[in-house]
């Protein structure tokens, strides 16, 4: 029997993570086992997991400090690798999962050994969604927040097909990718046996690009499941679209991201909007700048000067 290992990060999201916790129960299996992985990533108050969803199949691992996306997921990676698990989800914890989710991306996932990583159809959680206020209310809850996934080399961003779009049933295709999210990718065990754990330099934002380019390159194909289904509460344990935090790590690592990977025409580019950034950018994108140019990566110098 095949086993799957749950692997989920909480920081500073206690309640996401119940919520989460409580979708779990409900997933239908088959023919394979589950075991989840929580990393309690250096929250301010220890995460506990409540007497009432304490499970023999529920790992609980504390880190006292924060080690970002990468590095909260790395920990329960190495966790689920030393556990034998033939497969690994990694999953945000700001998410409620359809309870067919795991055994249509299982379904996908073994249908040809040329395919090693799987991602679902997510939609935004209702009254989530970017521009709530343009939708009808039956609408509320079928927004596209992903369907399958691509990299726009020319502006060095990992996008969404779908997002902001209704669901209509225009993504309901099983077909290959380039991008699967790092919001919800199932993995056969060999992939990081392969092409190693997530890049500890990005922290947050851009690791799972660079991730899905070294599984790409290691010969593997991504694939999209629109018959699994997730709902993601957006940029929960960052506080949120468009603050400051964002503004450091996604201005740092998309030159990380773009100066190891993209052609040379858009790395030339970079460079170019980088001198920009640093004359006329806001502060914590000069902040990101400098950083970058001095090989300050993982946490850099956001939380020194943003405390």
């Amino acid at each position: 029997m095949k086993k799957v290992e749950v692997v989920t990060v909480n920081f500073n999201t206690e309640d996401d993570t119940i919520n989460f916790l409580n979708s779990l129960k409900k997933l239908k299996k088959t023919d394979f086992t589950i075991e989840t992985i929580i990393v309690d990533n250096g929250s301010k108050n220890v995460f506990t997991i409540p007497h009432n969803l304490k499970d023999d199949n529920l790992i609980l691992i504390r880190s006292d400090i924060n080690t970002g996306f990468s590095g909260g997921n790395n920990i329960g990676i190495k966790e689920a690798l030393k556990r034998s698990a033939d497969y690994i989800l990694l999953v945000n914890n700001d998410t409620i999962m359809d309870e067919n989710l795991l055994i249509n991306l299982i379904t996908v996932l073994e249908s040809n050994p040329k395919i090693a990583v799987v991602t679902p159809k997510i939609y935004f959680a209702k009254g989530h969604e970017y521009h709530k206020d343009k939708y009808k209310k039956d609408e509320l809850g079928k927004v596209f927040w992903y369907a399958g996934g691509y990299t726009d080399w020319d502006n060095v961003t990992s996008i969404h097909r779908g997002v902001d779009e209704v669901d209509h049933g225009q993504y309901n295709k099983i077909e290959e990718i380039q991008f699967a999210t790092g919001c919800c990718m199932l993995l056969k065990k060999e992939v990081f046996e392969k092409v190693g754990l997530l890049d500890d330099r990005y922290f947050l934002y851009y690791e799972d690009a660079d991730f899905n380019e070294r599984i790409k390159h290691a010969g593997y194909k991504i694939y999209y499941v629109p018959s699994a289904v997730l709902i993601h509460i957006n940029a929960a344990s960052s506080g949120g679209a468009g603050n400051t935090l964002q503004d450091y790590f996604i201005t740092r690592n998309k030159m990380l991201f773009g100066m190891t990977y993209a052609p040379l025409r858009t790395k030339l580019a970079l460079i170019r909007e980088s001198i920009s950034l640093l004359r006329n950018g806001r502060p914590n994108q000069k902040l990101a700048i400098r950083d970058f140019y001095l090989h300050k990566f993982n946490k850099g110098t956001f939380f020194e000067n943003n405390s």
